[in-house]
């Protein structure tokens, strides 16, 4: 669907009702959360000829490969990030920008990294048109996460990784938590690793499928 013949007012009852049937329903309870999907315009991240599918319950292709995920994978795994007031995020894989815009919604300060360029420079234009001015963008290895910046209080993975890269784990703050996909090439399980004083705890959430992590410490 290109959205031709949608204005403003039919995306914003389309991202409501997405807000309601996707995420409400499917025990995305955070209130921060939840308003930061409804104020982000989603459309406004896919191209042009994808608009009328932005909202729909699926991932939707942002081209280098690279995709836009479901919009209750995002909310899933920023729920699971459980930000605090105050918090540094960290985004490994900035995609089209979408991620990090919902972030900067909720959190003060969001760090992302995408390997590249040319979807990092694409997700910085739409971020700045929007006026979200408390994300800062790089482009590298994001399985090295941005130790110039580190501790982060959460740190958010958008891509399926063999195991956990462990420079995100020592740029984790005490209490913070990372969120990643980790598992084979075609599917993966979505895990919050738990930084604490007496260590590092784990636990699953749920399968995933997400494009693989290219970088030193992942594929």
């Amino acid at each position: 669907m290109t959205g031709a013949g949608m204005d403003e007012a039919d995306f914003a009852r389309a991202r409501a009702a997405m807000v309601e049937t996707q995420l409400r329903r499917r025990e995305i309870h955070d209130p921060a959360v939840l308003e930061a999907f409804r104020a982000v315009p989603r459309h406004l991240f896919v191209e042009e000829k994808q608009r009328g599918a932005a909202y729909g319950d699926h991932p939707l292709p942002i081209g280098e490969g690279q995709t836009i995920s479901q919009p209750y994978m995002v909310a899933l795994m920023t729920q699971c990030l459980e930000i605090r007031k105050g918090a540094r995020i960290l985004e490994v894989g900035t995609g089209c920008g979408y991620q990090a815009a919902i972030l900067s919604r909720i959190a003060p300060e969001v760090f992302t990294i995408e390997r590249i360029p040319s979807l990092s420079r694409k997700a910085e234009e739409v971020l700045d048109g929007l006026g979200y001015t408390n994300v800062r963008f790089f482009i590298g290895d994001g399985t090295r996460g941005l130790p110039g910046f580190a501790p982060y209080d959460g740190i958010v993975v958008t891509a399926g990784a063999p195991r956990v890269p462990q420079p995100l784990v020592d740029q984790l703050a005490d209490g913070g938590r990372l969120v990643i996909p980790v598992g084979g090439r075609w599917s993966q399980e979505l895990i919050v690793l738990h930084k604490g004083r007496g260590g590092v705890a784990q636990r699953g959430v749920c399968g995933c499928v997400f494009v693989p992590l290219l970088g030193d410490h992942g594929w």
